[in-house]
């Protein structure tokens, strides 16, 4: 064999740390007479930065020219394919099994490399990049990302040969950061096999692609020894032996792989940017290479247009088809100063003294007496950068539009600049010390303490994105909102709720794609205007009234009490009415005093309105009172499960902090990405962005068995309701209408209560903030805590993701019971006494209140008393019609005796009446008699005269009719 045919290599250490060094052939390679085995280094020999172990002598050499080496470490910082080592694995750990198209889907997603880093999947899937090293010593991994995404969870840790995870990875949850900023993780390794596993996977909610995860620089400290250097990459070099890295080759200079030393592009025709493996040829110079800038004000008041190239210029002027640089000088008048700035004369503006104020178009004047400034800071004019502002440009990849301005100011408005490329971020930052407001609103305890607008548009071709981002104490930069592609001029308002020094950025970027070109160059985002109110060291351009004390005068101030506002005739203060609460945007005039919604009460202070749990409601001269207190402890829904495009399960996770509390927020959301439970995150300081506090919040669960992670995991936690606006049984309050549709009818006669709230938070989908309705609805089968639900149509809580409703069924929802919720049952009469039971009415459609009252007792008499009263009045009644039918019977008898013997008395001769002279008798009438008799007494008549018992002539009249006798 010769000496090419073969490499050396170190056998495993034995017990006594020992080795040997053997000869391998190469692979392909068929010979004989390799070099017997020697005796090898110790185990724990290693070489220096810079060095290589030369193998055939054992000895440590140093790295030539155009190479480089870690001594004992390895690093991957060249990403154009996937290094040595490195493998890709796809799963799919979900408890629905994907079809096989998207079990297709999965195989094709990997990590991709993308030339200086390497950048994670955007899918569903979970990806994991793997890397195995055996290490003799202990050592550590360490690398560089870009983790942006909370749709994307990113984890890095490590297993021994076994596939037990290491202990040292218990934290294994990889941080957040800042857009465009890249973040460092090491890791200690312990000797032996390591297996290094950087896995992602999304968490695609909805159509919105996620943002990949970006990692460089992997490397990889422990290993005992290299045996080889490594060649620089192309765009690097290294001029001298010993060499531990490699470095950039400058701009217009290109190097190949194992550089010694860069080579010059031909300037005249070609260019090349920094780290290039090639030159560039240069094209003609079009509109998209120059800018347009304001030159400050002369003492003139003018300030002049010019055009530059954008740096650096890759454009060639001398061509045909080329466009020429537009001549710049012309003048124009400068935009006054902004509101609480003055030009003394000079070129520039100054903010105005403490104490004073301008409009920023005259002379700073002194507040008046009794008055105050209000300070903050109001940009609308754009003629130099504000002193609290600053701008830069950064990108992902590289670093070549470091020190390049980001935004660039045009008189109205404020836009982003050219940079170095289309993916490159135009930042622009607004520092602010803190916020505090004015000394009339202190006794306005609310908990907003400031606020921030712009007004912006952007004008896309590509899918830029506006990013605005806030920092707190300097801590870490969270984005708040974005916007993406064309957006038409709109204001947004960030509400600032603690003193603390705030950052505020605006970062936007082109396109995220990958690339080195500026083909984009006229997207753009305009800002006309920024206003911060209450800003610690503002400026302002107007003054507000302020109380005065009894014992003072003139322009001092003194702060109203908690809870109080300014009287407009007097300047002092006076407290708010009852149930009214002190606006935080004003103070000045019983106006500022806002009455709290149907159903509220204010707090002592006057600064919040809430709900006491406590609810009255007149219903048909019926008073329903419910009272809400065993339901104030926070209710909590899982409701789901639903599942992504790809499958993957998740649960929305809902908490309610109905009521009382004296109006505190008791509803907690985590954020967090690790086995934190929710009493792990209260006892947490207020400064941890992973606790979310509100009325009603919202967290996204993804259960540990659906990605195979060892715990549940909340994220993408969201406030749903931070107000309170009202209880009522009205089914609308605020714009915000529960339909009647929306959950099934109840068959109760008792009406449901409607708790209101609202989230002053907006967002690009909401642009009036989420809103949040709770039907409270009597259930008596469902007592304690009840059960909470969502709309079968929205099973998300939401059908237009801002306005969110939750059924609430429990029987603690029932009003107070009342005299009108029992009836009363009599039983029978028993030994002379009676009980009277009340019961309630059924179904019962209340609790608690007043309770059953006690069974009543009463005399009565019994059924047989009643029986034998009622047979001696019978008998009594029957004696009495016998006596008279009697009575009666005989008196009749007595006048037909008398009727008789009247009739034989009239037909006898001895007593035969004279007769009466007759006058007018006619002639030729019967002799005949005739006997008339006239009855001319009713029958009730007769009744009475017989019962007179009088024996006087009542009798009878009759009257007797006779012819006249012819001898008379």
């Amino acid at each position: 064999c010769l000496q090419k045919d073969y490499h050396f290599e170190y056998t495993e250490c034995d017990s006594s740390g020992s080795r040997w060094r053997v000869a391998i052939p190469n692979s392909a390679v068929d010979c004989s007479g390799l070099p017997d085995p020697v005796r090898g280094k110790e185990c724990t020999f290693s070489c220096a930065s810079g060095e290589y172990l030369e193998m055939k002598n054992q000895v440590c050499s140093k790295c030539g020219e155009g190479t480089y080496s870690l001594g004992s470490g390895i690093k991957f910082d060249e990403w154009d394919e996937l290094p040595a080592g490195f493998s890709n694995v796809a799963t799919f750990m979900t408890v629905v099994g994907p079809s096989d198209r998207e079990q297709m889907a999965v195989n094709f997603s990997s990590w991709i490399p993308r030339g200086n880093y390497i950048e994670s999947n955007r899918d569903d899937c979970t990806v994991s990049l793997i890397y195995a090293v055996h290490l003799k010593k202990s050592g550590y991994v360490f690398f560089e990302y870009q983790y942006v995404d909370n749709n994307i969870f990113f984890e890095f840790f490590i297993q021994n040969d076994q596939c037990q995870e290491m202990d040292t990875t218990t934290d294994k949850w990889v941080k957040l950061t800042d857009n465009g900023e890249w973040g460092s993780h090491s890791v200690m390794l312990k000797s032996g096999t390591n297996i290094l596993y950087w896995r992602t996977t999304g968490i695609l909610m909805g159509s919105k692609a996620a943002k990949p995860v970006l990692v460089k620089n992997i490397t990889i400290e422990g290993v005992a020894y290299t045996s080889e250097c490594f060649p620089c990459k192309p765009g690097t070099f290294s001029n001298k032996p010993g060499s531990f890295n490699c470095q950039v080759c400058p701009r217009n200079t290109y190097s190949e792989k194992g550089a010694k030393e860069c080579i010059q592009c031909k300037e005249d025709s070609h260019f090349s940017e920094e780290g290039s493996s090639e030159c560039i040829k240069r094209p003609p110079c079009t509109t998209k290479d120059y800018f347009q800038i304001h030159t400050p004000c002369d003492e003139e008041g003018k300030t002049q247009i010019m055009y530059k190239w954008i740096e650096p210029k890759i454009c060639r002027e001398d061509l045909t088809d080329a466009i020429r640089l537009p001549p710049s000088g012309e003048k124009r008048n400068c935009p006054p100063c902004n509101p609480g700035f003055y030009n003394s004369g000079s070129s520039s503006c100054h903010p105005c003294p403490p104490g004073m104020f301008s409009d920023g178009t005259k002379e700073c004047r002194p507040c008046p007496a009794g008055t105050e400034p209000a300070l903050g800071f109001e940009y609308k004019w754009w003629n130099v950068l504000p002193g609290n502002m600053k701008t830069s440009c950064f990108n992902v990849g590289n670093s070549k539009c470091d020190g390049m301005n980001g935004w660039e100011v045009a008189g109205d408005h404020i836009q982003s600049g050219a940079g170095g490329s289309d993916n490159d971020y135009l930042i622009l930052n607004l520092h602010i010390p803190g916020f505090k407001p004015p000394t009339s609103m202190t006794g306005a305890t609310g908990s907003e303490l400031g606020r921030i607008t712009f007004v912006f548009e952007t004008l896309c071709s590509a899918d830029c994105v506006l990013y605005f981002m806030v920092d707190i104490n300097r801590k870490s930069t969270n984005v708040v909102e974005s916007w993406g592609g064309t957006k038409e001029k709109q204001a947004y308002t960030h509400i600032i709720f603690k003193n603390a020094t705030f950052t505020f950025t605006w970062a936007f970027q082109r396109t995220n794609q990958g690339q080195d070109n500026r083909r984009f160059i006229n997207d753009m985002v305009k800002i006309y205007s920024i206003t911060t109110t209450n800003a610690v060291d503002g400026v302002a351009s107007s003054c507000r009234a302020c109380a005065l004390g009894s014992e003072q005068s003139g322009s001092s101030c003194v702060p109203c009490p908690p809870g109080h506002y300014i009287e407009k005739e007097t300047n002092q203060c006076k407290e708010c009415p009852p149930d009214t609460y002190l606006s935080i945007h004003q103070v000045y005039g019983k106006e500022a005093c806002i009455p709290c919604g149907p159903g509220s009460k204010s707090t002592q202070d006057h600064s919040v309105c809430y709900s006491d749990c406590f609810f009255y409601h007149e219903k048909e001269n019926q008073s329903l009172h419910y009272d809400f207190s065993n339901l104030s402890s926070v209710g909590s829904l899982m409701n789901g499960p639903s599942f992504t495009s790809k499958g993957t399960k998740y649960y929305h996770f809902f908490n309610i902090s109905l009521c009382g509390h004296e109006g505190k927020k008791m509803a907690v959301c985590t954020n967090n990405i690790t086995d934190f439970t929710v009493k792990e995150m209260v006892g947490k300081s207020d400064d941890d962005t992973n606790l979310v506090g509100a009325f009603v919040c919202q967290s996204t669960i993804i259960p540990s068995e659906s990605k195979g992670f060892r715990a549940a995991l909340s994220s993408q936690s969201i406030i749903l309701a931070d107000t309170f606006l009202g209880v009522t049984v009205e089914t609308t309050l605020h714009d915000i209408n529960i339909k009647e549709d929306m959950f099934p009818v109840t068959r109760s006669q008792i009406p449901d209560v409607h708790f209101f709230y609202k989230s002053s938070t907006t967002t690009t989908s909401c642009a009036n903030g989420r809103s949040t309705a709770v039907k409270m609805r009597c259930n008596p089968n469902k007592p304690g805590a009840g059960v909470i639900s969502v709309p079968s149509k929205c099973p998300a809580g939401t059908c237009d993701g801002c306005t969110f409703y939750f059924l609430w069924e429990s029987a603690e929802a029932c009003p107070l019971c009342s005299e009108h919720d029992f009836h009363e049952i009599e039983g029978a009469c028993k030994r002379g006494f009676q009980e009277t039971l009340y019961v309630w009415n059924e179904p019962k459609w209340c609790i608690k209140g007043i309770s059953l009252p006690e069974k009543k007792l009463s005399t009565c008499e019994t059924v047989d008393f009643w029986l034998k009263v009622g047979a001696g009045v019978g008998a009594f009644t029957a004696v009495l019609l016998v006596a008279l039918t009697c009575y009666f019977w005989k008196k009749n008898q007595k006048l037909e005796y008398k009727y008789s013997k009247l009739v034989m008395t009239a037909n006898s001769k001895e007593c035969e009446l004279p007769a009466a002279d007759s006058c007018a008798i006619m002639e030729g009438e019967d002799n005949e008699e005739e006997v008339v008799y006239s009855n001319k007494q009713s029958l009730l008549g007769k009744l009475k005269s017989l019962a007179t018992k009088e024996k006087e002539d009542h009798f009878e009249s009759v009257q007797l009719k006779s012819s006249r006798s012819p001898n008379i």
